[in-house]
């Protein structure tokens, strides 16, 4: 039995206001893509779980595609606002490090599963998503390049490249650790990763 299959059904009928169907459609739409990918899922097993009929899916989102990009786009954010709230939280540099390593882990142990719609999506072959995709790493690294370039005496270029070195290893890092099945706490996890690059950073020239 599917994780979908083993969830009680919401309740069909209730009517509501039109921005909270949206996000209740969007609630349910993700269940489904996580448990079953993107190529599996149907509209028909989105609209049981939502507890709606199909029409009123279709009301909302004129395809599958549609629903998918949606919410890829919703989840792009959520970590881009993660990861810039990380570097505004401080002016010190080794703990701005240590709140985007965090920002990362915590974002992969969301119990949503949202990150696998980002990093290991089954559509990285249709362009919609693939642009989503890379436009949300590209935007989180030029945050932290800003950061990088404002702070040392390195170029954009060479802020950038650091920046992407530093966004990539705290993605990677955080999907093995839950992949792995969390066998040390996130908060010691994002710990010995943000002082593995706090290391390398804190090498390069000050302004």
């Amino acid at each position: 039995m599917t994780a979908i299959e083993q969830t009680e059904a919401r309740p069909r009928g209730t009517r509501l206001p039109r921005r909270a169907r949206r996000n209740q459609l969007l609630g349910a739409a993700q269940e489904v893509f996580v448990a079953q990918g993107y190529h599996a899922a149907a509209m028909d097993d989105i609209a049981d779980r939502a507890g709606v009929s199909k029409p009123v899916l279709y009301q909302h989102f004129p395809g599958k595609l549609d629903l998918y990009l949606a919410l890829l786009d919703q989840h792009c954010e959520s970590l881009l606002e993660a990861v810039r709230a990380a570097l505004a939280s401080t002016t010190d540099n080794k703990q701005r490090v240590a709140a985007t390593m965090d920002a990362y882990f915590a974002y992969v142990e969301d119990e949503g599963g949202a990150f696998r719609l980002v990093f290991e999506s089954d559509l990285t072959n249709e362009p919609a998503v693939r642009d989503r995709v890379d436009r949300v790493s590209l935007e989180c690294a030029e945050a932290v390049s800003e950061v990088i370039a404002e702070d040392t005496k390195l170029s954009r270029d060479q802020s950038m490249l650091l920046a992407v070195g530093l966004c990539g290893m705290a993605q990677i890092t955080a999907r093995y650790w839950l992949g792995s099945g969390r066998p040390i706490p996130r908060d010691a996890a994002a710990k010995l990763i943000s002082s593995l690059s706090w290391r390398g950073i804190a090498g390069f020239p000050m302004q």
